[in-house]
């Protein structure tokens, strides 16, 4: 595990972290988003309110190609984009990046609100009908046919990325947050979590794209208004603070220290990075992924998908992700220490040092990482220690064995793993520790709702729960495309059990592993669709002048124009 977390780690920085320079993801998402959004005179502006009335069916002819409606095809999107990286990424963003990193988020979605459309008008025009009648589309059909044969090489690197990021993106990272968060707050074994979940992915991912689109077109839409609801309702509680969680946001966007606690840099590129990759994390907006769901919406205008397709970063960004974080800042927990108990064993990630360096406020730890090595333990207290929970020094700790605080050895093996000598009973910490990812968010909702009623962790277990089986629905099928394009049906039916194997070992392993593997496979699969994107923009933009130019009628008034109703 160490040496893929080492890889995934190294590889994680070439794509996202460049020395002395503007990460290459960074600068190639960002320059994307320009482009698109000044040739085709920020769409995502102009056209913003026909989008809605596209979306809710009022142009919706039953008689043109593809397989689902407008509002299924971006409930499908939604159900894979509002979810995990509404509650974890964004709080993980904040964790690392500190308040700022909300504000590159917002950035990265009003960019990729004309990405998004540039994505869909591009699915639709280059999509491909199957013998079977079924709808094939997504970046590997523009890159291929857009940019000609002499491109299919990056064609097929994108099929094979989509398929990674499936495993990643779309899959082990929501696993891990399921178990993590069931974990945290149940004290249910990850594997015990990892194999309910991945048995249910396993009944649906058989269902194709209309099963998922009917079920996304139900839970989705009622997944994120129950959670807008009660992170509105806890912003409506503490409309005091919002001036000044605004204030803390805009100030860190720009500021060398964006954040205290976890904030493990303390650099305007880190906390810029850590926001844009969580956004594009979140809303997807250029990374190619959405348009393979687009692609299967019955319209025979593809600007007119495009326009339906841009509203998604603004739902799941601008509108859901905004909660959270506002919801994380107002309440303060972002860079507060709860009282926690947590098992001591490597899916906890908890590192181990001496008391060799000093401990600076940024929670950069400088003593020495323990390996095989043993520490003598007083009534709970270790001696010459630090315990480090989520970057972040854990005070005052507890050391708790069979619910009483332990005295004795406790050996550190290879891994940084604490064991007991001679027995395999678990250890416990207990003591002040910062939170991240999904624990951070319930707490905060927890705290938020707490003057007017108990239980608000309890909604976001729900909420990640639900979300995570529905983004993983949704990503099944996006990498159910992916390997039918590389390998034929054959292979997207070896490559659906694949999904449900990667599901539970994701439950498993420890977060940095999972989220490196993310970051990984997102960068690689982004690369080449924004490559396309901005080459194929003069299409896009002549498709979408040519839309935008003429007046269009709803279904029903066309029917009445022809004297059909």
């Amino acid at each position: 595990m160490e040496i893929i977390q080492t890889i995934l780690t190294k590889m994680a920085d070439l794509i996202w972290a460049t020395p002395q320079f503007f990460p290459m993801m960074i600068v190639i998402l960002l320059t994307a988003g320009f482009i698109i959004t000044i040739r085709t005179r920020a769409i995502q502006i102009r056209q913003f309110l026909h989008g809605w009335k596209v979306m809710i069916g009022l142009y919706d002819n039953p008689d043109d190609e593809g397989d689902i409606s407008h509002f299924q095809a971006i409930s499908a999107v939604l159900s894979a984009t509002v979810g995990i990286g509404n509650i974890a990424g964004v709080a993980t963003a904040i964790h690392y990046g500190g308040p700022g990193a909300l504000f590159w988020m917002w950035i990265t979605a009003i960019l990729g609100m004309s990405l998004k459309f540039a994505e869909a008008t591009l699915a639709i025009k280059y999509r491909q009908i199957n013998p079977d009648g079924s709808v094939s589309g997504g970046p590997m059909y523009y890159i291929e046919k857009g940019l000609g044969p002499k491109f299919k090489w990056m064609a097929i690197t994108f099929a094979a990325m989509v398929v990674i990021s499936s495993l990643a993106t779309g899959n082990t990272i929501q696993s891990f947050t399921v178990a993590d968060q069931f974990r945290s707050m149940f004290s249910i074994p990850t594997w015990i979590t990892g194999l309910v979940t991945s048995t249910l992915i396993g009944l649906v991912i058989i269902g194709g794209i209309k099963r998922i689109g009917k079920v996304a077109s139900i839970l989705a839409p009622g997944m994120c208004i129950l959670y807008i609801i009660a992170g509105l309702l806890i912003l409506g509680l503490n409309f005091q603070e919002l001036p000044n969680a605004f204030a803390t946001i805009f100030r860190s966007a720009f500021t060398k220290n964006a954040g205290i606690g976890g904030f493990a840099g303390s650099t305007f590129l880190f906390m810029m990075m850590w926001g844009i990759k969580r956004g594009l994390f979140s809303n997807e907006a250029g990374q190619g992924s959405a348009p393979i769901a687009h692609a299967a919406a019955k319209t025979n205008e593809p600007a007119r998908e495009g326009i339906v397709a841009m509203l998604g970063p603004f739902i799941d960004t601008l509108m859901v992700c905004s909660i959270t974080g506002l919801v994380i800042v107002v309440t303060g927990v972002w860079h507060q220490k709860s009282d926690s108990t947590i098992i001591a064993n490597s899916q906890a990630s908890i590192s181990i040092t001496d008391q060799s360096g000093k401990v600076g406020i940024d929670s950069n730890i400088k003593g020495n990482l323990l390996k095989n090595s043993v520490f003598e333990v007083e009534n709970g207290i270790g001696k010459n220690v630090i315990f480090i929970k989520n970057h972040s020094v854990i005070d005052n700790p507890e050391i708790i064995v069979q619910d009483k605080p332990y005295s004795g050895k406790i050996l550190i093996n290879e891994s940084g793993n604490m064991i007991l000598e001679n027995s395999d009973l678990p250890i416990y910490i207990h003591g002040m520790i910062m939170k991240n990812s999904s624990p951070l968010t319930a707490w905060a909702f927890e705290k938020g709702l707490s003057p007017i009623m108990p239980g608000g962790k309890y909604l976001i277990t729900i909420a990640v729960f639900l979300f995570a089986i529905s983004t993983a629905i949704s990503w099944s099928y996006y990498g159910g495309r992916g390997a039918y394009y590389l390998f034929g049906e054959n292979g997207a039916n070896y490559y659906k059990w694949f999904f449900v194997l990667a599901h539970f070992i994701g439950a498993i392993v420890s977060l940095e592993i999972v989220w490196g593997f993310g970051d990984v496979a997102i960068g690689l699969m982004a690369i080449p669709n924004l490559i396309a994107l901005v080459a194929l923009s003069g299409i896009i933009k002549k498709i979408g002048d040519e839309y935008t130019s003429r007046k269009h009628l709803t279904y029903k008034e066309q029917l009445r124009k022809k004297g059909l109703i």
